[in-house]
């Protein structure tokens, strides 16, 4: 999608019917780690709070955010759906953050960031988790994020790709 293509844009509460536009967008932004639109559903089911959508002035998806309550040192398995959250979690994890091209550079995916850290002081878990890919981690450390070695995630980080890294945000009060 072009620049053209989308008006003023703005992040709301993702609703089920936007998963055809989250699901369009991570195809763009996530070529080669496609998750099913079950995924996302699965997602917003679990957990509401955590997923928005960045849509124009006629509901056109740009872009979205998918995070929730999860464990330090852990990362779910791509494209696979979660039976639960955590009952007693450690950390917000940031699932995914994706514009579409044509809403690219005009700080929505810092904002879309800012989202999760607040979600993350909401719900009183002390830093935001995240796994990089598709050479995003440079976009990730500007963001406040540093990334965290972890022995446990070594063999899953490998099926995101050679350039997978697990990344973590302190959050401050």
């Amino acid at each position: 999608m072009s620049k053209a293509a989308f008006g003023a844009l703005t992040w709301r509460p993702m609703t089920d019917a936007d998963l055809d536009g989250v699901v369009q967008v991570a195809a763009e932004a996530f070529p080669d780690h496609p998750e099913d639109r079950a995924c996302f559903a699965n997602r917003l089911d679990l957990y509401p709070a955590g997923c928005r959508v960045l849509v124009d002035e006629s509901g056109l998806v740009a872009g979205y955010l998918v995070s929730y309550p999860w464990m330090l040192d852990a990362a779910p398995a791509l494209n696979a759906l979660l039976p639960a959250l955590p009952k007693a979690p450690e950390v917000y994890y940031l699932h995914d953050l994706a514009l579409a091209s044509g809403a690219r550079g005009g700080g929505h995916a810092a904002r879309g960031t800012a989202l999760a850290v607040e979600a993350a002081k909401a719900a009183g878990l002390p830093a935001v988790s995240l796994t990089a890919v598709n050479n995003a981690a440079p976009f990730w450390t500007r963001q406040g994020f540093i990334v965290r070695s972890s022995p446990a995630l070594a063999a899953k980080l490998s099926s995101y790709g050679p350039d997978a890294v697990y990344m973590v945000r302190p959050v401050r009060a």
